[in-house]
């Protein structure tokens, strides 16, 4: 696809004068020009726009209707050298009698025209009162500017970059709105014209209609109301304009404006259509009777194709951690998964004990927290989780009496089993030169501190948990059948850059001033496996981060790689717009090669994971969302990535 499956697209509410088509056509005119300039592919207009929504009994003067055939030519002429799609709404006579339309045009020709299928005749609407229903049609082609022009609620527009449908205002309020069907038949995006007045409360309802309507649909969700110059008469006109994909409102423009108004955004065509792809309820083979419906497909041959095309949407650089407006709601809802989890494991083992390894660190500090919660919930005393450090080579007193204040505050049983002396007959067990700081002197500890946690669990008759997270399955940052093994692994659908959030969160909210305290000096602690001797003045020199390369790019990697499934070129490209202030170009490109590779090459150790809970849209387990084989090649996106060089 062109300019990475992203299509820009507009929602407008110009400036109008009730029966003035003349002066509302000017407007229309002059805001396709901004829009061009803007690199608009297409835009929407208002429900009757070019009369104005409110020109009422009007509508059955002879004059205005004539008067609208002349600006739609207007418009249509004025199309003749553009690219983009324009969207407008007008009454317009067919078979005398008048229907509420949606007219598309482009490269000056008539695309199509679609009526409003749901007449509101309730209330401050008197639809019925003007307007004839589609049924009413009796052929499905008429004769407009000079055109022969398809006509019906059954057109699926079809663009070299999107396919579109339309439908108008009422429509999309309805137990099954159009859009719905339009899009089981292959409409991506969806534009609704609409004349939608302002009351108390109905602002926020019609952003959640639009909002879910395009979750539903899997759909993008291009939404333009009418706004100023309608009558004031009885009601008032706020001008809504809205753009909304896949269940999120993307932009949104400015109501109670006296000016004409555009909302700019791109629509990610490309992850709609992922979505879909994966989504096997998503088929019209799934609901009766609609596979008899018949769509006729219309043709539209431009693509906008923008050799430095530029987002202007936001691209969040942390798509795993929650919005500071929903921070909290989220965060009690992950913690309550990661404890019920933990809970059901206990109550269905029938165990009371617990073993866990405490290092000082983020990933066993969450584990610890979850354990206290499911602890407390079940009415186990927290003395029935022992908490186990187990100081080696590269322990640090900073993470040493972290992990011990830590265990203290929260209640737990502390039990301190040093790994040097074992480890070291080890190394002398398999000739090993304890100076040489390899693999073997790195794994050799991860593995004395699962047997040290596997054995003691026996010893209490308790369960190992695991303390590794999402991030490190992904690339692999575990040893196999070391830290990367254990009876029930809670942080198992937790990313890093998630662990760190979820920590201060718990921190902040559920825990009393000393332990907060000691999680926030633990927060502040790099993140180290502690395999290697600490600096000479006791500091943590193995950061992990070196060597894999930053948590908040593999985060970023993983997420776009897996929930969107996009392809290198794609990730590399949102990467630079999210990361701009952060990486330069060529260290994001860097750690996305050693992200595809270490990802590819370590699917072994994921293919035998723990049990664990799913916490977000990504999880590794291959009993769950993730299934490859530990033998898959990473050439091919490699290859894509090697070519920008």
């Amino acid at each position: 696809m062109n300019n990475y499956g992203y299509v820009r697209v507009a929602a407008a509410s110009p400036r109008l004068k009730v029966a003035d088509c003349a002066f509302n056509t000017d407007e229309i005119l002059k805001v396709v020009a901004d829009a061009e300039n803007q690199g608009v592919s297409a835009i929407v207009f208002p429900e009757t726009c070019i009369t104005s929504y409110t020109a009422q009994d009007l509508l059955h003067q002879r004059a205005l209707l004539d008067e609208t055939l002349y600006s739609l030519e207007r418009i249509r002429l004025a199309s003749e050298q553009s690219s983009i799609i324009i969207i407008v709404g007008m009454p317009l006579a067919i078979s005398n009698k008048l229907y509420n339309v949606g007219v598309a045009v482009n490269y000056g020709k008539i695309l199509g025209v679609v009526p409003k299928t749901f007449l509101p005749n309730y209330n401050e609407f008197y639809d019925k009162r003007w307007f004839s229903s589609p049924r009413e049609l009796t052929s499905d082609t008429i004769e407009l500017c000079a055109q022969d022009v398809p006509v019906g609620t059954d057109l699926i527009f079809q663009t070299p970059d999107f396919n579109f449908a339309i439908e108008i205002c009422e429509d999309l309020w309805t137990p099954l709105p159009p859009s719905s069907i339009h899009s089981l038949y292959g409409a991506e995006v969806i534009f609704n014209l609409s004349a939608s007045n302002e009351t108390i409360g109905k602002h926020s309802y019609r952003k959640s209609l639009v909002s879910q309507q395009s979750a539903r649909c899997i759909a993008g969700y291009v939404y333009a109301a009418a706004g100023n110059g309608e009558s004031t008469t009885d009601i008032v006109f706020g001008g809504s304009s809205l753009i909304a994909e896949n269940g999120e409102i993307i932009a949104e423009g400015k109501r109670f404006s006296f000016d004409s108004e555009l909302c700019v955004t791109e629509i990610d065509v490309d992850r709609l259509r992922n979505d879909r792809l994966k989504n096997k309820s998503f088929s019209v083979s799934e609901y009766k009777n609609l596979d008899q419906v018949r769509y006729r497909t219309v043709k539209v041959g431009t693509s906008k194709v923008d050799a430095d095309f530029r987002l202007t949407r936001l691209i969040n650089k942390t798509p795993f951690v929650p919005s500071p407006l929903n921070l909290d709601e989220r965060c009690s809802e992950i913690f309550a998964i990661q404890v019920g989890g933990l809970a059901k494991r206990l109550l269905h083992t029938n165990c009371q004990t617990v073993v866990v390894g405490v290092s000082g660190g983020l990933d066993s500090t969450l584990a610890l927290l979850v354990m206290v919660k499911a602890f407390d919930k079940l009415n186990i005393s927290r003395k029935n989780i022992y908490g186990i450090t187990m100081p080696g080579f590269g322990t640090t007193d900073r993470t040493y009496n972290n992990a011990l204040d830590l265990m203290k505050s929260l209640g737990v049983t502390i039990k301190e089993i040093s790994i040097r002396d074992a480890v070291i007959q080890h190394f002398k067990d398999i000739d090993h030169d304890e100076t040489i700081h390899d693999i073997t002197y790195e794994n050799s500890q991860a593995r004395e501190r699962t047997q040290i946690l596997m054995d003691y669990a026996n010893k209490v008759n308790g369960l190992v948990i695991g303390t590794g997270d999402l991030s490190e399955l992904a690339l692999g940052w575990c040893t196999y059948n070391g830290d990367h093994m254990s009876m029930y692994a809670v942080n198992t659908g937790i990313p890093k850059t998630l662990v760190k959030t979820l920590v201060r969160w718990i921190s902040d909210t559920q825990l009393d001033i000393a332990s907060e305290h000691i999680l926030l000096d633990i927060l502040d602690t790099p993140v180290s496996p502690e395999l290697l001797p600490a600096g000479k003045d006791g500091e943590i020199v193995q950061i992990t981060e070196d060597t894999v390369g930053p948590y908040i790019l593999h985060d970023f990697f993983l997420y776009n790689m897996l929930r969107f499934g996009y392809e290198p070129l794609k990730i590399y490209f949102l990467a630079q717009y999210a990361f701009k202030d952060d990486y330069q170009k060529e260290e994001i490109l860097n750690w996305l090669k050693v992200f595809y590779r270490r990802f590819f090459s370590q699917q072994f150790k994921r293919s035998c994971i723990p049990d664990g809970p799913k916490v977000g849209s990504i999880n590794l387990s291959p009993r769950g969302d993730w299934r490859m084989a530990s033998d898959a090649s990473a050439a091919l996106w490699l290859k894509q990535l090697d070519a920008l060089q």
